[in-house]
């Protein structure tokens, strides 16, 4: 991810006395890590698994960190760590946001080892402290088009360096720039849509909201069966036209990151139309999400965290697609047809035990994108990191050294 994160905690390691390594796989990995130890992989997608083995036999690799899980070369890496029994810590944005990061072990989403039992969460939380009120962690959306632009144009200026790459990303990034450029362009006529559909919602409208996710959202191509929102769009809206109750709306909220190449508010216009319920969807390419979920009689999404903003707020969700929080007790179990009329609350207690093992497990507070945040999220991670660290020496037999974190020189973390 483009975010100092990843260079400020392979420095704060090595402050504490561990080793630390990296792989680079394009010209923005170079700018974004500035320590030594880092080696650029330049072969063919074919050559990638005998060199990553290579590297973390030869130096010793003990841990592996990179962001997401999906993408080829992070599977084929993961493989090779666990064969090799080396521990995997996998990066995301938060399960529950804001002010969360997902730090989780071996895999997140629908690779993560979580139970899907209600009641495993009940007992494992009995034995850990409640949450503590999480102070808010700035963020900004500025630092985070910067260096996002600033990575992908140095990737580019860097690609003869690097000439096997490919992004896992299913368009080109100049090509989604291109679209953010015309969406900011068309801003003041979009706001003047968005009021005239807000006005259409008021504290006694009972609505149904479906948020939108990004078409390169790996959740939505990798853990459903939709691989885009498309048809993930046409069956809810068909479904709402069929089954919700007479006078119910349905808003759909645009993803605040959409890069406005795909026409979503004509697609639903046009799926609306053909289903004969076009006065009864509104659409917003912007909007206070927090309020929307709050005042919503329930949340439909495929896997979007949307659904843990609701949860927290007591609102019905139904997921369709592989969820971490898809649990019966705290999603609507039922079919979909069901969710209009009769949509299932979540167990409030129930979910104050699910949000504690995650806390516990898979969630780091911070911020990928703001000094105040970043230099939380370091500070939990080391900590988190450290505390693994000796759980899997002690599992492998292996000396640690007294008062030290994972493992004595020559051991050392990888990042991807």
């Amino acid at each position: 991810m483009a975010s100092g994160f990843f260079c400020h905690l392979g420095k704060a390691l090595l402050k504490r006395g561990h080793d630390v390594h990296r792989i680079n796989f394009n010209g923005g990995d170079r700018l974004f890590w500035s320590l030594p130890n880092a080696v650029d992989f330049r072969g063919l997608p074919a050559d990638w698994a005998d060199f990553f083995q290579d590297i973390v036999i030869s130096r010793c690799i003990t841990d592996i960190i990179l962001f997401g899980d999906c993408r080829i070369y992070h599977r084929q890496a993961i493989q090779i760590a666990n064969r090799l029994q080396i521990a995997v810590h996998v990066c995301e944005e938060g399960y529950i946001r804001p002010h969360w990061v997902t730090f989780e072990r071996d895999g997140v989403n629908g690779h993560s080892s979580l139970s899907r039992n209600p009641d495993w969460y009940v007992e494992i939380s009995k034995d850990l402290p409640n949450l503590p009120p999480l102070p808010a962690v700035p963020s900004s959306f500025a630092r985070r088009a910067w260096e996002d632009f600033i990575y992908n144009a140095t990737a580019g200026i860097l690609w003869p360096r690097f000439p096997h790459y490919e992004s896992h990303r299913p368009r080109n990034r100049l090509i989604e720039y291109a679209g953010w450029s015309r969406k900011v362009a068309m801003r003041p006529w979009r706001a003047a849509h968005t009021r005239a559909q807000a006005a259409r919602l008021t504290e006694k409208t009972r609505f149904f909201l479906l948020p939108l996710q990004l078409d390169s959202d790996s959740q939505l191509r990798q853990h459903s069966k939709f691989g885009s929102m498309r048809p993930a769009l046409a069956q809810i809206i068909a479904s709402f036209a069929g089954a919700a109750p007479v006078g119910t709306m349905l808003v759909v909220k645009e993803h605040p990151l959409d890069d406005g190449l795909v026409p979503w508010r004509k697609l639903v216009g046009q799926l609306a139309a053909e289903a004969g319920i076009e006065d009864r969807v509104i659409y917003l390419d912007r909007g206070n999400l927090d309020w929307l979920v709050g005042h919503a009689a329930g949340v439909v999404t495929v896997n979007s965290t949307t659904g843990t903003l609701a949860l927290e707020k007591g609102i019905p969700v139904l997921a369709l697609g592989l969820a971490i929080y898809d649990i019966a007790g705290l999603t609507h179990q039922g079919p979909l047809g069901t969710f209009w009329s009769e949509p299932s609350p979540p167990d409030m207690a129930l979910y104050q035990a699910f949000k504690c093992v995650l806390a516990s497990r898979c969630l780091l507070p911070g911020d990928f994108f703001s000094k105040a945040g970043i230099e939380l999220l370091v500070a939990a991670a080391i900590a988190r990191l450290e505390a693994t660290g000796k759980q899997h020496a002690a599992v492998l037999d292996l000396p640690v050294l007294p008062g030290a974190s994972i493992l004595p020189a020559p051991y050392g973390a990888l990042g991807l």
